[in-house]
């Protein structure tokens, strides 16, 4: 799926190859790009899994940015395991990788790290190498495997996982850096992020199929995860002791979007 962007999106993602947007123009581009994410993937729309979304979401990008932002927390109801996030403020989360978890700590770790992608500008500085690049907008392969097979790859051009491919080992590294310390400010547990890259590890050697789309946007291997594992444990004791790893209001979250109806197949089946 090839989609478009509008002019406006395309004029501010055009001045993004010269220099790094304001956040008024960050903001303005993130809104124009999450409407055509909006317009062509299914997003959950139950009105108590979104507010739980919202409410986790909020309190952590409370502690991590000052710009006001308009924050805004989505679920694709995709069964791909995969997140994303789209610069000002637009977090978005595949109904997959909530399925995958077992606490409220792990889905915490994941909108800290996509948060951390927003503060730190990676997205944006994504979009200004990928002009530079001329390479197409393909905003339907960030989340799916829509652009999984070869032919879809052949069609859309090389490099073609384009407006928000791979992110650098440096840019991931930090957007876990920087996670971490947002979910220790929101007063939650910070282990559920080397526990979902376990989890996601055990599964690729168990299943690859199933958590294919991860390992295309984030690298993830054993380094990263011990990586993680150190800052949490130079981490001063009386700073982690007794945070929340857990809640009722999650594992009942989970079970809500467990019962949504099936999720509609991946364009690549």
């Amino acid at each position: 799926m090839r989609l478009p962007p509008t002019l406006a999106a395309a004029g501010l993602a055009a001045a993004l190859a010269g220099c790094l947007a304001s956040t008024q123009q960050e903001v303005q581009l993130g809104r124009e790009y999450a409407q055509q994410i909006n317009a062509q993937l299914p997003i959950v729309d139950d009105p108590e899994i979104n507010r739980y979304l919202t409410r986790l979401g909020d309190s952590l990008a409370r502690v991590a940015d000052n710009r006001n932002l308009d924050w805004r927390f989505f679920i694709v109801d995709s069964r791909d395991v995969n997140a994303f996030a789209v610069p000002g403020g637009f977090i978005y989360i595949n109904r997959g990788l909530i399925e995958r978890m077992t606490s409220m700590s792990q889905l915490a770790a994941v909108v800290g790290h996509e948060i951390g992608h927003v503060t730190q500008r990676h997205s944006v500085e994504q979009m200004a190498k990928q002009q530079r690049a001329n390479v197409g907008v393909t905003l339907a392969c960030v989340l799916t495997r829509a652009c999984g097979t070869l032919a879809a790859n052949q069609a859309i051009g090389l490099g073609a996982n384009a407006l928000f491919a791979r992110f650098s080992r440096a840019d991931e590294a930090e957007a876990d850096r920087v996670g971490l310390d947002y979910v220790v400010r929101a007063g939650i547990d910070p282990t559920g992020m080397p526990e979902t890259f376990r989890i996601l590890m055990a599964e690729r050697a168990r299943r690859p199929e199933g958590v294919d789309t991860w390992f295309i946007t984030h690298p993830l291997e054993e380094d990263r995860i011990r990586q993680a594992e150190a800052i949490i444990n130079a981490m001063p004791p009386e700073r982690i002791s007794g945070l929340t790893r857990d809640s009722r209001a999650f594992q009942d979250f989970k079970r809500r979007v467990q019962a949504l109806p099936p999720s509609p197949p991946s364009p690549a089946g």
